[in-house]
């Protein structure tokens, strides 16, 4: 740990997001409490995800492209997400199966957070875009490899592509609300990532699975490191 303005930040979000959380009595995962052994986690059926800081580069650059992450996890598997990217004042949720976003105008984070039936009344319902002639790829700012790279060049020999760049869980938006139609993540990523951002795609009709075997990912594992996985259409 050192006192620079990420690690504060970091630590200052977690703070606030577990004092909230820890009124449900239910346990917490959190990139700041990852420490906790998975003999003390092997029997949870249900607990928190939370990353209070997802996008540390895009934190660093002052790009607006970092995120909160919350997701319920129940048997392993998320059942509710929440993201929200502060400077760009962009919320996703799940409710009743089914995802949404909403715009909160910058200056009235909190006002409109209290008054949250009527936040939740200028939510939009999130739709993927079916699969066409031309792909739009989302990936990283920051961890383009050679994989992704070889992922593309498979899907060139049907479709042109179009490459979105985007920090964060924002990735998993993307394709969420129709902006992108796939996203390969083929580089490490910790459970805190992801559980929000698969919560969302699956409410949103999408399907979130390892590369190696199709299964979903599944979450509060004895590793915290997620396998390669895919976020497309289920009907692809």
């Amino acid at each position: 740990m050192d006192d620079s303005p990420l690690t504060i930040a970091d630590q200052k979000a977690n703070a606030v997001i577990e004092s909230y959380l820890k009124t449900t009595e239910l346990p917490i995962i959190s990139e700041e409490t990852k420490a906790l052994s998975y003999q003390e986690r092997q029997n949870w059926t249900r607990c928190w995800l939370v990353d209070p800081l997802d996008g540390t580069k895009e934190f660093v650059k002052r790009n607006g492209e970092f995120t909160v992450n919350i997701a319920l996890i129940e048997n392993g598997q998320p059942i509710m997400g929440v993201i929200y990217a502060p400077v760009l004042g962009d919320l996703y949720y799940t409710e009743d199966h089914a995802a949404y976003k909403v715009s909160i105008q910058s200056g009235s984070e909190q006002q409109a957070l209290r008054a949250i039936n009527e936040l939740k009344s200028k939510a939009q319902k999130l739709q993927p875009s079916p699969w066409a002639d031309l792909i739009r790829v989302v990936g990283s700012r920051s961890h383009m490899n050679e994989a992704t790279q070889d992922f593309v060049t498979a899907l060139q020999s049907n479709h042109q592509t179009e490459m979105v760049s985007k920090g964060s869980s924002l990735k998993f938006c993307l394709v969420a609300e129709g902006s992108a139609h796939v996203y390969p993540r083929f580089a490490p990523t910790m459970e805190w990532d992801t559980g929000a951002g698969q919560a969302i795609c699956e409410a949103a009709g999408l399907k979130v699975t390892r590369q190696d075997d199709g299964a979903p990912l599944s979450y509060n594992k004895e590793n915290l490191l997620n396998p390669y996985f895919l976020v497309q259409s289920d009907d692809r």
